[in-house]
């Protein structure tokens, strides 16, 4: 976004519904096929007839499996004929090379022939770059192994070669997958988007980038119609690349009159209302749940001018573990990472509920559509945990970062995460001091993003990029990346050797704006100690990566903990339920960490909020016994988790 983000292929084509209006056959077109662009009626053509696009986006990474058909179905009722979806390349790529589009939720085949045996159509969104909100705008963060060394991100073979072979290779592996998919092979895809917001990206003009991408898909046997999503003006800037003639234009918060002013500047493309922002992100320390405006009189001017049109987002759903992206300024500066919901204030809430948005936007369309009788019934919900507030759990200590440590990697000076193939989770920097601290002071010149600093087991500070209002922090002191840390003169000095540990989180790689390509994460500049009259350069450390994947999480949560260092604690508790269904875990009494249920990684809290309450699906929980694992970097003792019904 613009940021200012099950079945066999033998089933039946979604229904035609010509909502656009009928007798478009023999208007002139830009594509052969099935599905192509009328660029003098300034509409799309389905099998030669006017055909509206209604679509609501929905990103199945950020969905169960479970939940798909739900969701889809949600949407239908709503009076959508169309699923938008963002392909998130990092999500599939779990190792340099390796591409996973079958397990779980990241099966894109299953979701799009899903979509199509419930009558719904695809544009298909596959990047490199996507935004989303998501974690590095769904590029890898291997791609920034050689911080500050690396190549640019998005940009063309011959500035980039590196970024284009890797971005190939992915376009490549998804090719496999959804060629068959598309419509004219008898699958529901009318269009493929190519990249995403690049004139947005404030960097330059590249038209030979986006010409290289379209290439590339057309050389595995796409044809197009292709579709470019962007602001209208930013094509139209000094910065700007043009969008390619004989293509559509999905504008971004795109209405009515903005397509008729990109008709004007794009008469060779048909322009259409690309994302229509159903509300916003919220970022850690906001003052509460990003609100969503009312697009009821939008959505009533384009479906009367038979405009086509996608609601971003129409169901949001959840960043789940560390997808959670984060927002800068062109600089990397001022970073603003994003929570754990992507709820969004969409009309489909979170956990698959119509809000008021949702019956607004059914009534709306429904008069353009023969009215209520006319769509589909809307999908009962799915089942909450009965009784969920009478729960109340009280986990208990166990193990912690300090002990059953992996295995120790050597570096004269520090690493970032990227550079030892660490994508997120935590990484703990350690070193012997060569002199006494007491009295004197740490300066990390570049950390991102959030560290716990520890002197002989003792908390000395925390340094934050986040700045924390005074009220709202969990821990004192808390300093900005590049601020002395002072160690405390009366600090035991056990044997008189003194160890320095640094518990540095990545809290979600820039996901827009040209600050993404400086956003390695960890310590990127030297750690220095000043004592007295010395300045000393610490070397020799040893790091000890944590990526806190489920199976390795349960690990480290089996033993009772021995370590009275306050904080970087597993705390785990079982219960037992007689019925399952969505519930809300309320972490509101806890300072910051992760979750996981089940082996299922919920996401982070924070007690900067504004979130305090994680979704929990329904089919992560079990009749019986359930494990739930906290690790908190602050606190050394339980606080209780309660059970609740809803996000707030």
């Amino acid at each position: 976004m613009l940021r200012r983000n099950f079945l066999g292929l033998g089933l039946i084509l979604p229904a035609v519904v010509a909502c656009g209006g009928g007798g478009g056959g023999g208007q002139a077109s830009v594509n052969d096929g099935p599905f192509s662009l009328s660029r003098y009626r300034n509409s799309f053509l389905l099998h030669g007839n006017d055909f509206q696009i209604r679509s609501g986006e929905m990103h199945p990474s950020r969905i169960p499996i479970e939940y798909w058909q739900h969701r889809i179905q949600m949407a239908k009722a709503m009076g959508m004929n169309t699923i938008s979806l963002y392909v998130m390349w990092n999500y599939h790529e779990t190792a340099p090379g390796s591409f996973d589009f079958t397990t779980g939720n990241r099966d894109i085949s299953a979701f799009i022939r899903l979509c199509q045996s419930e009558g719904m159509w695809v544009i298909l969104r596959p990047g490199p770059y996507v935004c989303g909100e998501w974690d590095f705008g769904g590029l890898p963060a291997y791609l920034l192994a050689d911080y500050p060394h690396h190549e640019a991100l998005r940009r063309n073979a011959g500035r980039s070669p590196a970024y284009m072979a890797a971005a190939r290779r992915y376009l490549s592996a998804l090719a496999e997958v959804v060629k068959p998919l598309m419509i004219e092979n008898g699958g529901p895809i009318l269009m493929l988007q190519i990249e995403n917001e690049f004139s947005s990206w404030n960097d330059g003009p590249d038209a030979q980038y986006l010409a290289e991408l379209s290439d590339h898909w057309r050389q595995h046997g796409f044809s197009g119609p292709f579709c470019y999503e962007d602001g209208f003006w930013q094509t139209l800037s000094a910065t700007g690349t043009r969008i390619p003639k004989q293509s559509a234009f999905g504008i971004s918060d795109g209405d009515a009159a903005q397509i008729a002013q990109a008709r004007e500047a794009y008469p060779d493309s048909v322009s259409y209302a690309g994302e229509i922002w159903t509300g916003w992100i919220t970022h850690w320390g906001d003052a509460a749940m990003a609100a969503a405006p009312d697009h009821s009189k939008r959505l009533a001017d384009l479906m009367a001018g038979k405009h086509s049109f996608n609601l971003y987002v129409i169901h949001g759903g959840t960043n789940f573990g560390f997808t959670a992206g984060a927002n800068a300024d062109p600089k990397g500066n001022a970073y603003q990472p994003q929570v754990t919901s992507y709820d969004y204030g969409a009309p489909i809430s979170e956990h698959g509920r119509a809000t008021p948005l949702y019956t607004a936007y059914r009534n709306t369309l429904a008069r353009y559509l023969g009215g209520l009788d006319a769509l589909p019934p809307v999908p009962v919900d799915l089942p909450s945990l009965r009784r969920a507030a009478d729960f109340t759990l009280q986990p208990i200590r166990h193990s912690s970062l300090w002990e059953d440590a992996p295995v120790a990697i050597p570096a004269a000076q520090p690493k970032t995460f990227e550079s030892i193939g660490l994508n997120g989770g935590l990484l703990r920097y350690r070193c012997s001091l060569p002199t006494d601290p007491r009295g004197g002071a740490l300066l990390i010149d570049a950390l991102h993003d959030y560290a716990t600093v520890y002197v002989n087991g003792t908390h000395i500070g925390t340094i934050s990029r986040v700045s924390l209002p005074a009220d709202r922090a969990s821990v004192r002191p808390v300093v900005a990346p590049g601020t002395a840390l002072l160690v405390p003169a009366n600090l035991s000095g056990g044997d008189g050797s003194f160890v320095l540990d640094i518990v540095v989180e990545a809290m979600g790689h820039i996901n827009f704006y040209t600050g993404m390509n400086s956003d390695a994460k960890g310590i990127l500049g030297k750690v220095v100690l000043q004592s007295g009259q010395q300045t000393l350069e610490l070397g020799n450390w040893a790091m000890y990566a944590y990526p806190l994947e489920a199976s390795a999480v349960s690990a480290l949560a089996r033993q009772t903990a021995a370590s009275e260092i306050a904080g970087g604690h597993f705390f785990k508790v079982s219960f037992t339920l007689d019925n399952t269904g969505d519930v809300y875990v309320d972490l509101s009494a806890w300072a910051k960490g992760m979750v996981w249920v089940n082996g299922h990684a919920l996401g982070r809290y924070w007690d900067q909020g504004p979130q305090t309450r994680l979704f929990c699906p329904g089919v992560w929980l079990r009749i019986g016994e359930n494990e739930l694992i906290v690790l908190d970097l602050h606190r050394a003792s339980a606080a209780p988790i309660r059970f609740q019904d809803s996000l707030s």
